[in-house]
Order: C-alpha cells, then sequence, then structure tokens
C-alpha cells in the first residue's frame, strides 16, 4: 500500500523524518571545530594546518552535489543516500587512524566531505517533489536539521566523548553512530509517484510561490539569466554570512567578551538562530513568495553585520546582532533550495541544485579567506564586517534583478500551436 495512501493525507511527512534523522548525522562537517584543539596538543599541529581540513570537507561536500544530483536524476535517491551515509561513516571511522594530516585531509576532508555531499543533497531534492506546497517549509526542516548537528554531536563529542575516550575513539563512535542514522533514514527515502500532488491540493494563481510551469534540464537552466543572478546572489550573501562568523570568537575576544562567553554565544544562540533561519525563512517564504523572503533577509544582513562592529563591547546588542546575522545566513539554504525547484521544476532537480549549491561552496571558500586576509591587513575586524555588509548588498542587487524564468521560446511556441489547434 503507497505510504501517502496509509498513513493518510500527512504520509509524506515520513520523509521528512528519515531526511533529518540522516541530516543529523550529515551535519557534523559543522562539528569540526571540537576536533581542533584536542588534534593539535596530541600532534602539534598548527591552527592554520587543522582549518585546511575544515576547508576541504566544505569543498567537496559543496562541489560533489551536482555528482549526486547527476546520479540521482538517472538512478533515483537510494544510490546517493545510502553511498553517502557509507562513506560519511568510513571518512569518521578512518580518521581515528589518522597519525598526520595528509591522512586526515583524505578521510575527513575527501572521503567524509563526498559522502556529505552525495547524501544530503539528494535529501533536499526528494522533499522538493513530495511538498509543492509546502516546498520552503519541509527543506527548512531539512537543512536546520544540517545546522542542529552540530549544536547536539559537538556538544556530546566536545564534552563527553573526546575527555572520557580519546578523539581517536570518539571519531570510531560516531563513524558508528551516524552510519546507523544514516542507514535508517536511506531506507526511508524514496521518490513520489510521477505527477505526484498531495491530496486535495491544486496550484492557483493566487498562491505567492507557485512551482514550475516547464521543466528545465541542465543546458536550459544554465541559458536562463535568473540563473546566474541567483547563483551570484546566492554566492555572495554565503560569502558575508561566514566572513562574519568565521570571524566571531576572536572579534568576541578583542572587544573584551570571555572566551568562554564568545563560544556559548557561537554555539547556543548561533546554531539555534541558524535552525530558525532555515525553518521560519522556508515557511515564510510558502506563505509570503521566496524572492520577497530572501530580498528581506539579505537586506536585513546587510545592515545587521556592520551593527555588529557597531554595537561595541554592549553584550546584549552584540547577542542580538549574532543572533540576526545567523538568522539571516539560515535563510539562505532553505529558500534557494526551494526557489530552485520552483523556478526550474524538479524533473531534473537533483543536477539543477546540485550545480545550483556550488555557489554555497565558493562563499564557503572566499568568505573566512578574505575575512583573515582583511583583518591581517588592519589587525582589527571593522573593515571585515563592513566589507561583509557591502557584500550583501551587492547580493541583494542581483536578487532584486532576478525573476521567475520563462520557458524556452521554442517551447512557447509549440505549446501556443497546439492551443491554437
Amino acid at each position: 500500500m503507497p505510504l501517502e495512501t496509509a498513513a493518510g493525507h500527512d504520509g509524506r511527512w515520513w520523509q521528512v523524518v528519515g531526511g533529518i534523522i540522516m541530516n543529523l548525522a550529515f551535519g557534523n562537517v559543522y562539528a569540526w571545530s571540537v576536533f581542533v584543539t584536542p588534534l593539535e596538543r596530541q600532534f602539534g599541529w598548527r591552527r592554520a594546518e587543522t582549518a585546511t581540513v575544515f576547508t576541504i570537507a566544505i569543498c567537496m561536500t559543496a562541489f560533489t552535489s551536482w555528482l549526486s544530483g547527476w546520479i540521482y536524476d538517472r538512478r533515483g535517491p537510494s544510490m546517493c543516500a545510502f553511498a553517502g551515509g557509507i562513506l560519511l561513516s568510513l571518512g569518521f571511522v578512518l580518521s581515528s587512524f589518522a597519525r598526520t594530516l595528509h591522512f586526515l585531509f583524505l578521510y575527513f576532508g575527501v572521503i567524509g566531505g563526498v559522502g556529505t555531499g552525495l547524501g544530503c543533497t539528494v535529501i533536499i531534492t526528494v522533499l522538493t517533489k513530495w511538498f509543492p506546497d509546502k516546498r520552503g517549509l519541509a527543506v527548512g526542516l531539512i537543512v536546520g536539521a544540517f545546522s542542529a548537528s552540530s549544536a547536539i554531536f559537538g556538544p556530546l563529542a566536545g564534552a563527553v566523548l573526546i575527555p572520557r575516550y580519546g578523539v581517536a575513539r570518539t571519531f570510531e563512535i560516531l563513524g558508528v553512530v551516524f552510519f546507523a542514522m544514516t542507514m535508517s533514514g536511506a531506507a526511508i527515502l524514496k521518490d513520489p509517484p510521477p505527477g505526484y500532488r498531495p491530496a486535495g491540493w491544486m496550484p492557483a494563481v493566487s498562491q505567492k510561490a507557485l512551482p514550475s510551469t516547464y521543466e528545465f534540464n541542465l543546458r536550459q537552466m544554465l541559458q536562463t539569466s535568473s540563473f546566474y543572478l541567483m547563483w551570484i546572489g546566492y554566492a555572495l550573501g554565503c560569502t558575508a554570512g561566514l566572513m562574519v562568523i568565521s570571524q566571531l570568537i576572536p572579534y568576541l575576544r578583542s572587544r573584551g567578551i570571555g572566551s568562554r562567553s564568545a563560544a556559548t554565544a557561537v554555539l547556543i544562540l548561533g546554531a539555534v538562530a541558524s535552525i530558525l533561519g532555515r525553518v521560519l525563512s522556508g515557511w515564510m517564504s510558502d506563505k509570503l513568495g521566496r524572492l520577497y523572503v530572501l530580498r528581506l533577509m539579505v537586506a536585513v544582513s546587510a545592515f545587521a553585520m556592520p551593527l555588529l562592529y557597531a554595537a561595541g563591547t554592549e553584550a546584549v546588542l552584540v547577542y542580538a546582532a549574532i543572533s540576526v546575522v545567523y538568522f539571516c545566513y539560515g535563510t539562505q539554504f532553505s529558500v534557494n533550495a526551494a526557489t530552485c525547484g520552483d523556478f526550474w521544476g524538479v524533473k531534473h532537480v537533483g543536477l539543477n541544485y546540485g550545480v545550483f549549491i556550488t555557489a554555497w561552496g565558493v562563499g564557503g571558500i572566499i568568505g573566512p579567506r578574505m575575512g583573515g586576509v582583511l583583518y591581517d591587513k588592519q589587525h582589527n575586524y571593522r573593515s571585515a564586517f563592513l566589507c561583509a555588509g557591502l557584500l550583501a548588498a551587492i547580493a541583494l542587487l542581483f536578487e532584486l534583478l532576478a525573476k521567475r524564468p520563462m520557458a524556452p521560446v521554442e517551447n512557447r511556441l509549440a505549446a501556443a500551436v497546439a492551443h491554437s489547434e
């Protein structure tokens, strides 16, 4: 019996449950920071060297997404979901045997990063097909779980597992846990039937977030100006957000806020605000429209980033600005992902979204690096925060120029001829 029939209208929410379970494992790339200090103490590595592990993992995650989409469009979600879970778990287990940086680059950065890219991308593409009516909310819950992962497993590893069992055994324990989580989630994940629509739902002209009436393949998507406008806006928005986020702890310390308070601000305020940004902005985009919410949040972040610096030592204002920055940064993931399905259709959404999300990878490379370079040149954070605000403003400009793409000319002509006949 089909899941939708067996469980009624909300049977598709089991896909959300499976996706959340998987993304709680895949999101642990963001928990890398808890391993940094113990590894540096054990092996004498420098911060720039351990930071490279995280950079490699982010790059592999972002730039493997297109491969995940390519496989998904041809073989369905299962192959990518199971392969991603296996590689992520293998990366963690193998990391326990790493005694040199090069092996850690390979195990955690490459193998774990490829697994994350294969798995988390396919989850989002599946949900865009199941939820044409609540696409923003569904994707927001999924990417919110990705963000929540570090808030759950980061403190667990840093405060419990590493002090009790050591770094190597912690890698092994987490690898086994993540294997169980990803395999159970992947067993739930599946595509809806062809032409699926939720029971009783029909797209209305008045609906703020309408699905595309034409299914763009990758070549056709790349021929639309909206793709480049949205991609640049996505990349610049992520660059701005990560430029600030990557500098937060040293910035707070430079303002005289203790290291414990700084860590609390980032781990708790940042994680909660980012999760809320992904979920609530996704939900709002279903009601108000994708571009409206995206433009609003990018505009807010353009003001919040410089204001974070201007807040000085006023702790309440600083923490409020941090929450806003993280909230707006989280918006990028859920709303952009939902927009991809709305703008270019869901038939080829696997590959289309895999290419679109490379914007996040570019931002992940440039943002932290640019923030560090600006600080090194002037030995203060003013220029980095102002530059982040400027980049967000430029991202807003590109998103203001973007609009829903029209079907290729030849297809519109063919449809007109068929209608006239």
